[in-house]
């Protein structure tokens, strides 16, 4: 499948013209980087400890877990195995190869600045429930959570900025932890999970609406990892190096992690250890029911190495989005562009705007997922390759990534206006919607010229 492409003479932006591919002998098998990378983005406890909640109290245990392996699925074949490949052939990273989709000057805000801004509702996130966590192991009030906030948002914001490689070298370790919590949680609760029924009342969504409502939650979860599959993927020596490392560190990790936490969580509700209060969000949470069934002590030494192997996150959330602003705002002083996002961090978590996570997922699913769509969409039309970057402001592109995203933001809009209509699986519509509407868009023509780009590899 391919289209006509133009080429027009001109320079290159100095973000592209001085960017360099990854070259084969820097790259290595999929075991030593891609799939231990992602698996530990599905160990952070803030991805598994709450979010089977949902789809057992509206359909129970079997169609919890159909969604899970179902959103594993779609996280691979639909959102990462294209970026990857993208990676594999360029050696170039997302902001670069982001341009064939959105334009030279258009690929400096998408996805450059939006990757970078959304890193700060991640680490926002992350600064809740760790700031939570530590709150819970020291047994503090509001005060105390507060100031957690502040400590772990700026801490991780300078270490994002200047000591990301001293994190790095204990980040392969700590995924442990939360491992062990889990297998823990297995243990204590797998025996009752099975004989969980979900409450019988009015208006339920059911089966189907456990299935949709988990793969909505895990695919606007993983919606950013997707599109940062390029990143992945230029460390890769082949294609099957690209698929091992999604198959392992994505469909394996997500139905490790969500599966075992959505059987723990059934169980905890099964067996009475704790009873589920979605209204005042109690119960709601896998630790919920380690708190119910463990010595205190034991209990806040779980929380606290939680949230140790929470913290390399927060640093790489800080180390992607510095990065973003240094190529899109090169003249502003990073301590000034990170610092001032360490603070809206810091504010997303202490009014607890982060611990909403369906509606963060949510935006960021809205905002990712037509990204993907139209990079898998210009990648069939070039014939399975990197088309080049295109000239300004690829309209394309944009119109595919407008209307992707409307669609994918309504179930947020829906939560604020119910005359709004909803949209199920909210991530994945926006994804097929800006995959339709790029490949309508580049047939009709709306296409800007490739600018020759001389240094690439996938020529």
């Amino acid at each position: 499948m391919s289209t006509p492409t133009t080429t027009a003479p001109g320079p290159l932006p100095d973000y592209i013209a001085s960017a360099t591919p990854n070259p084969p002998s820097n790259r290595a098998p999929w075991f030593k980087n891609t799939a231990p990378t992602y698996a530990g983005i599905f160990l952070w406890f803030a991805f598994w400890n709450s979010n089977a909640a949902a789809g057992l109290l509206a359909g129970g245990l079997l169609p919890t877990l159909l969604g899970i392996v179902l959103a594993a699925l779609i996280c691979h074949f639909l959102f990462y195995v294209v970026p990857g490949l993208l990676g594999l052939k360029t050696g170039l990273p997302l902001y670069v190869v982001g341009t064939s989709t959105f334009g030279t000057l258009g690929g400096l805000l998408m996805p450059g600045f939006l990757m970078g801004l959304l890193q700060f509702g991640w680490l926002g996130v992350n600064t809740y429930f760790s700031a939570e966590a530590l709150n819970t192991a020291f047994g503090g009030g509001p005060s105390l959570f507060y100031a957690l906030c502040v400590i772990w948002a700026a801490l991780a914001a300078f270490v994002g900025l200047k000591g990301i490689q001293y994190v790095a070298k204990v980040a392969t370790y700590l995924p442990l932890i939360p491992l062990a919590v889990l297998i823990i949680a297995l243990v204590l609760f797998a025996g009752s999970a099975f004989s969980y029924k979900p409450p019988a009342t009015e208006g339920s969504p059911g089966a189907l609406g456990a299935i949709l409502l988990t793969v909505t939650i895990i695919v606007g979860f993983f919606a950013t990892a997707g599109a940062a599959g390029v990143d992945f993927g230029t460390n890769s020596r082949d294609a099957e190096d690209v698929q091992k490392g999604g198959y392992v560190g994505i469909i394996g990790a997500i139905i490790l992690t969500m599966g075992i936490a959505a059987i723990a969580l059934a169980g905890a509700w099964a067996s009475g250890a704790v009873q589920p209060d979605a209204l005042a969000g109690k119960g709601m949470n896998v630790t919920d029911g380690l708190e119910a069934k463990l010595p205190s002590a034991f209990y806040r030494a779980i929380m606290l190495g939680l949230t140790l192997a929470s913290f390399p996150g927060a640093c790489f959330s800080s180390f992607i989005a510095a990065n973003s602003f240094k190529t899109v705002m090169p003249k502003v002083n990073p301590f000034i562009s990170v610092g001032i996002g360490a603070i809206v961090s810091m504010t997303l978590a202490i009014t607890g705007i982060a611990k909403n996570l369906p509606g963060v997922f949510g935006i960021i699913g809205a905002s990712f997922g037509p990204i993907c769509g139209a990079m898998v969409a210009d990648y069939l039309l070039a014939g399975k390759r990197w088309s080049g970057p295109r000239a300004g402001f690829n309209p394309a592109g944009w119109i595919a990534w407008a209307l992707g995203f409307l669609v994918g933001v309504m179930p947020n809009l829906h939560a604020w206006n119910a005359a709004i209509p909803d949209v199920p699986i909210a991530p994945v519509s926006a994804f097929i919607v800006g995959f339709v509407v790029y490949f309508a868009t580049a047939k009709i023509g709306l296409l800007s010229p490739v600018v020759p780009m001389p240094n690439r590899i996938d020529a």
